[in-house]
């Protein structure tokens, strides 16, 4: 089945998230529509799958225009979506979940669940999914969980399959995975929408590439394109995507971690009993799907978590157990995970949150009296340093960008006498540009000689930015080891396969 999306405008208020874009998908490709956060790219794909509704164009299947009123009629037409977040009910098993929303009974009115494990065995086979129609959702690992996604639009006769942002939560194994099943779809006919703003993906997979910018078409590309080539047609202009890094030079400075565990209210380890060093002049890049104790370990050296045990010495003084405050006075800079939530006041000014946790003392504070002037000077040659682009510093955070608001964190957190700077998830969300720019600074903190601790999904940014990667899984770490480790080695540590022995460098600090 054809798709073609002709002028299809979308406006919320004055923004124009999608302007007069033009689309085709042909049965049996794979369409890579490429661009950063905020480029308009789920907004057009939800316009698709009648989750919005659009102000101006058209959406034809077959050369026949659909008039979508929700997401009903557009599976009923054949298309299908493969959600970043899965739309599934962890406690139901693969049939329920593939059955929900189009349940069949049997006489008496009972659902026929025979009919749905049937659906999903057949499928399954087809394809070689090799899913228990009966196993329960919560207890599969991500990658198979997604499969069961697929199954459920496959179910449907989705003839048009969208997949959005679907590899962020997988491993390099399940990545791959998740790659050769695109193909097999697409051999059988499937028209495949691959949703992305990762370049080594699209090139792997993709048929043709279409590259969003700021809710238009900017360009079409072929799959032999390089890295650089799309990464300018995103931004608009030419990026360095590579990190440039001498060999580490080792200080006196370290972070020293020794059995540290971290508990849940019901006494559930989240953490568990991990031990290891940081020394000041070297990156520890710490690798792992979501959810294996990464953010709880963060949250720990930072004071946040209160059910721990065990030591975490900063330059030989005990930190585990103070405050937050007394934490970040001993020198600690920290970029949450979430920005948003937890390293921002959106109402809050730039100038004011530039100043977060510093209102207590000097020199932002004399006395009980703000010290505006000094805090708007401190504001306006942070924001030039970090190229913050807003209107002035009285500019709401929350009106920013978010290449904007993190360059905003990143400002405050390293504008600190640090000791200790770790940064959870430091490019989320970011354009190319931006990630260049955070990327440049971490390194900066790096060389300045004090130890670094960054913690990302993404495995890319882990094996540029780390001199040694320690991979977490089920709050152990499974092993460090050093940044020229091979990918499908890294990918197995992340499923808990401990690596071979020669990839295993010391727990104590990089080698000078």
């Amino acid at each position: 089945m054809k798709l073609e999306l002709r002028g299809i405008t979308k406006r919320f208020g004055a923004l124009v998230a999608n302007d007069h874009i033009d689309l085709t998908v042909e049965p049996g490709e794979i369409h890579c529509l490429l661009g950063e956060n905020g480029a308009g790219k789920s907004t057009l794909m939800n316009v698709l799958y009648g989750l919005y509704q659009a102000d101006e164009g058209e959406i034809l299947l077959d050369d026949v225009v659909q008039d979508f009123a929700g997401p009903g009629d557009a599976m009923k037409a054949g298309i299908g979506m493969v959600h970043q977040h899965f739309m599934l009910i962890p406690v139901f098993t693969v049939a329920e979940n593939v059955m929900l929303g189009h349940e069949q009974t049997k006489f008496g009115g009972r659902l026929d669940l025979a009919a749905a494990r049937a659906k999903v065995r057949e499928i399954s086979a087809r394809f070689g999914f090799d899913l228990d129609p009966d196993a329960l959702v919560e207890d599969l690992p991500v990658g198979v969980q997604q499969r069961v996604e697929i199954i459920k639009a496959l179910s449907r006769d989705a003839k048009v399959l969208v997949f959005d942002e679907p590899t962020a939560v997988l491993t390099p194994q399940e990545t791959d995975e998740l790659m050769t099943i695109m193909r097999q779809l697409a051999e059988s006919g499937t028209g495949i929408v691959f949703i992305t703003h990762k370049l080594r993906e699209v090139r792997e997979v993709a048929t043709r590439i279409t590259v969003m910018r700021l809710g238009k078409v900017v360009g079409e590309a072929e799959p032999t394109a390089s890295n650089a080539e799309l990464a300018s047609l995103m931004v608009g202009r030419s990026v360095e995507l590579s990190v440039h890094k001498e060999a580490p030079t080792l200080t006196d400075n370290s972070l020293r971690v020794r059995d540290l565990t971290v508990s849940d209210p019901n006494g559930v380890v989240l953490v568990d009993h991990l031990d290891f060093e940081v020394r000041g002049g070297e990156v520890l890049a710490i690798a792992g799907v979501q959810g294996n104790g990464q953010t709880e370990l963060t949250e720990a050296l930072l004071g946040l978590q209160k059910r721990v045990s065990g030591s975490v010495e900063l330059d030989g003084k005990e930190i585990l157990g103070l405050s937050v405050r007394k934490v970040l006075d001993a020198g600690v800079g920290f970029v949450p995970e979430d920005r948003n939530v937890d390293g921002l006041v959106a109402e809050f000014s730039i100038a004011e949150n530039l100043m977060l946790d510093r209102s207590g003392r000097g020199p932002f504070v004399k006395g009980s009296n703000l010290q505006l002037k000094f805090r708007d000077t401190f504001a306006e040659e942070k924001t030039k340093e970090f190229d913050v682009r807003a209107q002035g510093i009285t500019t709401h955070v929350g009106r920013l960008s978010g290449g904007n608001q993190q360059k905003v964190v990143l400002a405050r957190e390293l504008s600190r006498d640090l000791r200790l700077f770790v940064a959870a998830q430091p490019t989320r969300g970011l354009d190319v540009g931006s990630i260049e720019f955070v990327h440049e600074q971490i390194i900066a903190a790096r060389d300045s000689g004090v130890p670094v601790i960054v913690v990302s999904t993404e495995l890319d940014e882990i094996v540029s930015l780390g001199d040694r990667i320690a991979v977490m899984y089920r709050g152990g770490i499974v092993g460090i080891v050093p940044a020229s480790t091979p990918r499908e080695i890294l990918g197995l540590m992340m499923t808990g396969e401990a690596p071979p022995a020669e990839y295993l460098v010391d727990a104590q600090g990089a080698s000078a």
